[in-house]
């Protein structure tokens, strides 16, 4: 990994680093840690980076321990950016379920339902639950009850509105 940075040599005062023999040793610390490629690149050059600006700003004791507290810090820094990516943004569970109020309040309305129907005469209860629960055609439950198309008509008409008041009284 070739690594110039003529900058720092160029500096009155400053010790030379071999900055290539630094890098090569980070970049052994940061594979010892992590399996990407990728990431090693960019902590190495992030480090080198932070190094040259701390050498600039104060004479550093130990450049090495330096670097690989910066790569440890910099590889914790990559786990917890890609462990939120991978988590996604946090977003509340919103379950398919329905609300438990609506479910009690579901259970009213078949509750009133069933009243009614059962409340209903035998026959339009019969001809209701044929047409609208089973869906059988009109004609069919017509044949079948050996009554005419207008009279099972007239009994489902009926057998929902016997159905609509109820709900409407549940309501009030």
């Amino acid at each position: 990994m070739p690594v110039s940075l003529p900058q720092i040599d160029d500096m009155p005062g400053a010790v030379p680093e071999d900055w290539e023999a630094i890098g090569a040793a980070i970049g052994r610390y940061v594979r010892g840690r992590t399996r990407r490629s990728d990431l090693v690149e960019e902590v190495v050059q992030e480090t080198l980076s932070r190094l040259v600006e701390q050498s600039r700003q104060k004479t550093l004791v130990s450049i090495y321990a330096l670097g690989f507290r910066i790569a440890a810090n910099l590889l914790v820094d990559h786990h917890r950016r890609d462990r939120r990516y991978l988590n996604g943004p946090e977003m509340e569970q919103v379950s398919e379920a329905p609300l438990p109020d609506r479910i009690i309040a579901g259970r009213q309305e078949l509750s009133v339902l069933i009243d009614a129907l059962a409340a209903m005469p035998p026959l339009r209860r019969e001809v209701v639950v044929r047409r609208r629960l089973r869906g059988e055609s009109c004609a069919a439950i017509a044949r079948d009850l050996e009554l005419s198309l207008k009279a099972v008509e007239k009994h489902i008409t009926r057998g929902l509105a016997d159905l609509h008041r109820a709900m409407a009284a549940s309501d009030n």
